[in-house]
């Protein structure tokens, strides 16, 4: 099973690791982790005082900071774990990425703190469960 895993490096992202360890038997014997992250873009308007070397830089280092715990949390589970890195609206890469890469399915945790209309999962999840067409696991 090809199983992508959305992660923000929050609580919330830690939560969600956990209960996948701890219910190792959802995905089958052999599960396909891959793992993505999308940073924000910074603002438009802040591009014009940043080169592009440095905003690409911003954007590794960001995605690396984010991976980095998770790849540690599946080395000691021995997860095999692929790493994507984007840009752009979290909500909608992710769900893009679902798509076009063939997942089973995508597993995110949810912070449920947002807007009124997103009271009961956060507004990232519940926007790719809006635009992904692949079943998506929310994680509380």
């Amino acid at each position: 099973m090809k199983i992508l895993l959305a992660v923000d490096g929050s609580t919330h992202t830690k939560r969600m690791l956990a209960y996948l360890a701890a219910h190792d038997e959802l995905f089958g014997a052999t599960p396909e982790y891959h793992v993505i992250t999308v940073v924000p873009p910074v603002p438009s308007r802040v591009k014009g005082f940043v080169d592009g070397g440095t905003l690409d830089l911003y954007y590794r280092e960001e995605a690396k900071r984010i991976i980095r715990p998770v790849q540690a949390f599946a080395d000691q589970h021995e997860w095999k774990l692929n790493a994507i890195c984007a840009t752009g609206d979290p909500g909608d890469v992710i769900a893009e990425t679902a798509m076009s890469g063939n997942f089973d399915v995508v597993v995110m945790g949810s912070h449920g703190h947002s807007s009124v209309g997103n009271l009961l999962m956060g507004s990232v999840a519940a926007r790719v469960m809006a635009r992904c067409k692949t079943p998506v696991m929310i994680i509380r």
